[in-house]
């Protein structure tokens, strides 16, 4: 419901209101008249809302209006917000001037603005007269929102944690995963086609992936790539995606390639290899011909190859010409039903805490019958359920059961627990996945850092905005709304998440609805300019009726998001100066210099592996901005000094065109992450160092480059936060100095060379959880008995050791060991076999001295512990 988008911008403006307004004392009457009536708007939403959730749709209408009216008060409002920043930051003569008193530039403009006030309180008459005749309640009790989950403590949320499966868990197919991995590895030399098919939301991805990322498939297959098709797409796109995964291709040289070029390169390179391609989600017969109309890409060589293909209509696995194996996904039976059904609903952390559990346990096996056997369906209602843990509420859902036809039940499942979501908050977070491709892995840091940045989260007592937005992420996950993919080894928190394609339609249809999002496919000829005056989200797909190009005509200048992937060309408009986030990804972007600094409101810009970006000086007039992404985004000028004068920015990731300025002036910033791929002079090496040092707020740090200087290693001790650090690469460390933050938890360090062991100095950090290191040339490592208390992974390349001892004591909680070519190495250490966990992994790669009949590894592998071994 568009109320969701209301009350963001609502709170939005009074905090703007309150902050700044002060300084503009001409019109800080109006805006604190205008802001009074918008908290209003807040009491009525309340009962608006209630009867929205008990199915009264006659407020859509006047909500919509409130929409409307509050994008257009914050807008008015954020332009005398802005006046003042910039006033107050503003530096000599006319920065002395402009401090008290106005230039005839802003008197215009104030003018201006106490007019379009004017004008948005007559229409918020309007909206209260309409309130009135609707009989809302004006409820002035009413607080902001916040999640239910916010209550709850670290230990339930521990379990939580440990309960949230990811996206590989299956209930009830065990065999037909053992029958599908036998398919794939048997003796048959020829090349041939192995099929799932099942309905939608039936489990065939699930299945899929848990097959693909086997050890026993990993291990056999020489070369293996996963695209997803699903009913838009470009064979080229495609076959590009599988070459990378293949080949490592990447770059211009792969971009600037033909169709046919594309085919025969990856033709010939699987020619001699075993290998494993997945066409996941297929939707028409002709797919696999339109993949090799060029050239026939992939070869039969006699050597067991194949094709893993998910589709819902059977006419498609048997169209291709070649062996097939088509696998009919069964529904789950009514125990398999359950048994899902309970570990969402009723999960063990809850389980315990409910005296009448026989009573939910009889009205869950009876919810269980009616899913009809979709794990979909079951995973999502128990994942609501085990958030409404009252019997009448599963009576009520049990007695009005929706239709299974045509996907009824689906939809009424989903659009009960969005309604249930705690607050508007987290339903406007959980909109925002519409606006990703299908089947995306989508970055949790990211996605948090583009919520915040959209004012979806709330500012709550004795909490950060990252803590809050992670716990609306988990929140999603515990209702299984969307999909874990991977995991923190510091901390286990959920780092990449996807949404299923089912739920990521109802997204798109319910975001459409409240005018929240559009979701356009340009290339599919789908004409005209979009109506939304929230988000705009552009995705290529298959057809290519109207060119490779987005142009201003077809983005609404009120558009405040820009969301775009694999668009050829987007050109900008200058009247998009609304915008408050930019997100694009595989694209050329036109107009970008001449537009950006005219786009003073944005507090978002991401553009990943991107060209014709050039940032000018104006960026610095972005007194909003908060993070900036240009990771693999191809540069045509350096990074200009003026974006380091933003006093809001927080979240930095640059890459070869970052040239230190002399000093940062306001030092608030969170992450920094530099990536360069070119060699650097001794002179700006050092100017880096010396410009880094100033980071003293500094939680996640991240530096990327052929050879760093030594002495940054020294930079760490005046940054007290730092959590994270990543330095890749140094060439020769003497040593490691005692000079890392105690708040680190994960350090990764790679060096050609360190001449003396490490284990002593950073054995004594105590909140280390995860540590990456390579090049030790020594041939002993010492780990002392109260080392690593709080140590979790620990992986080594690289290391010459021939010894490693470890005391009884050290590395207590250790659960996951990777050595990696140290290729010296005779043993583990007995230590190893003292630490707590009773289940962990150990991953050897061209660790040859180490064999299965190491009495160590032995007896960690039948204490239950995992091992993955590689040449």
């Amino acid at each position: 419901m568009a109320e969701s988008t209301v009350k963001a911008v609502v709170g939005n403006v009074s905090n703007l209101a309150v902050q700044e307004t002060s300084l503009l004392c001409g019109v800080t009457l109006e805006v604190e008249c205008l802001k009074n009536e918008l908290e209003r708007l807040k009491w009525y939403l309340k009962s608006a809302d209630a009867k929205w959730r008990s199915g009264d749709d006659r407020v859509a209408t006047w909500v919509s209006q409130i929409k409307a009216v509050s994008y257009e008060a914050e807008n008015v409002i954020e332009v005398t917000d802005y006046m003042g920043k910039r006033n107050r930051l503003k530096k000599g003569f006319l920065g002395a001037i402009s401090r008290y008193a106005h230039l005839p530039g802003d008197l215009i403009t104030l003018h201006k603005v106490g007019v379009e006030i004017k004008r948005v309180r007559r229409k918020l008459d309007e909206i209260f007269q309409s309130a009135e005749r609707l009989k809302f309640i004006l409820d002035s009790s009413v607080v902001d929102d916040k999640v239910h989950v916010d209550g709850e403590s670290q230990q339930e949320y521990g379990l939580m944690y440990e309960n949230i499966e990811d996206d590989f868990v299956m209930v009830g197919f065990e065999d037909e995963y053992e029958e599908i991995v036998d398919k794939l590895v048997d003796i048959d030399k020829d090349l041939s086609v192995v099929s799932i098919v099942a309905m939608g939301g039936a489990g065939k991805t699930t299945l899929a992936r848990k097959v693909y990322s086997s050890s026993i498939v990993e291990q056999h297959f020489e070369k293996i790539a996963w695209v997803t098709v699903s009913e838009k797409y470009k064979g080229i796109d495609l076959m590009k995606d599988i070459m990378k995964q293949l080949m490592g291709t990447r770059g211009d040289s792969l971009e600037q390639m033909e169709e046919y070029e594309v085919g025969k390169k990856t033709h010939d390179f699987l020619l001699h290899r075993r290998y494993l391609v997945v066409l996941d989600d297929v939707w028409e017969t002709n797919t696999w011909d339109q993949i090799n109309r060029k050239v026939k890409a992939f070869p039969n060589a006699s050597n067991g190859s194949r094709i893993l293909l998910t589709t819902r209509k059977e006419d498609v696995a048997n169209h291709i010409q070649m062996p097939t194996h088509v696998h009919h996904l069964k529904k789950l039976d009514e125990d398999e039903s359950w048994k899902l059904f309970n570990s969402k609903a009723l999960p063990s952390y809850i389980r315990r805490t409910i005296i009448d559990v026989y009573e939910f346990e009889e009205l869950g096996r009876n919810l269980a019958r009616k899913c009809d056997g979709l794990p979909l369906a079951l995973a999502v209602l128990g994942g609501y359920l085990s958030r409404n843990l009252n019997t009448q509420t599963w009576c009520d859902i049990l007695l009005d059961w929706p239709s299974t036809k045509n996907g009824q039940m689906m939809r009424e499942i989903l659009a009960r627990s969005y309604k249930d979501l705690a607050n508007h908050h987290l339903r406007s977070c959980y909109l925002y996945f519409a606006a990703f491709p299908e089947d995306y892995k989508i970055s949790v840091l990211a996605l948090i850092e583009v919520w915040i940045a959209e004012r979806f989260i709330p500012h709550l007592p004795n909490h950060k905005l990252e803590e809050t937005a992670h716990k609306y992420v988990l929140e999603l996950a515990q209702r299984n709304l969307v999909q874990v993919i991977e995991r923190s080894e510091v901390h286990g928190c959920i780092l990449t998440v996807r949404i299923h394609d089912i739920l990521r339609d109802w997204c798109i249809e319910e975001a459409r609805q409240d005018g929240f999002l559009d979701v356009i496919n340009k290339t599919a000829g789908q004409g005209g300019p979009s109506s939304s005056n929230t988000m705009i989200s552009y995705h290529s797909s298959v057809q290519n009726l109207n060119g490779d190009l987005i142009c201003h005509e077809s983005i609404s200048n009120s558009a405040r998001t820009l969301i775009v992937f694999r668009i050829p060309s987007v050109s900008l408009s200058n009247q998009l100066k609304l915008l408050r986030v930019l997100h694009v990804e595989d694209s050329s972007l036109e107009n970008f210099s001449r537009i950006i600094g005219g786009c003073i409101y944005l507090r978002y810009i991401r553009l990943r592996r991107c060209k014709g970006v050039t940032l000018p000086s104006s960026i610095g007039q972005l007194l909003y901005l908060e993070t900036i992404d240009l990771k693999c985004t191809q540069m045509d000028s350096v990074v200009p000094k003026s974006l380091w004068d933003i006093p809001t920015l927080r979240h930095v990731y640059l890459g070869n065109e970052f040239s230190p300025p002399r000093s940062l002036r306001h030092k608030e910033l969170q992450t920094f992450e530099l990536y360069l791929t070119r060699a650097e002079t001794k002179y700006r090496r050092h100017n880096m160092v010396i410009f880094l040092g100033q980071m003293n707020q500094v939680t996640t740090f991240s530096w990327a480059i052929s050879h760093i200087p030594l002495e940054v290693i020294n930079i760490f001790a005046n940054m007290p936060h730092l959590v994270d650090i990543y330095l890749n690469k140094f060439s020769v460390l003497k040593t490691i100095p005692a000079k890392f933050p105690q708040s680190l938890r994960c350090l990764v360090l790679f060096a050609d060379i360190i001449e003396q062991d490490p284990m002593p100095m950073l054995e004594k950090l105590p909140s280390l959880v995860v540590l990456e290191l390579s090049g030790y040339r020594g041939r002993i490592m010492s780990c002392s008995a109260k080392g690593f208390q709080r140590m979790q992974s620990l992986k080594l390349d690289e290391f010459s050791i021939e010894e490693w001892r470890m005391d009884v004591g050290s590395m207590p909680r250790l659960s996951h060991l990777a050595l990696r070519r140290c290729r010296q190495i005779e043993k583990l250490p007995e230590g190893l076999l003292h630490v707590r966990l009773l289940i962990g992994d150990i991953e050897l790669f061209n660790v040859p001295q180490i064999t299965e009949d190491d009495n160590i590894l032995y007896e960690l592998q039948s204490r239950g512990w995992k091992v993955k071994r590689s040449p």
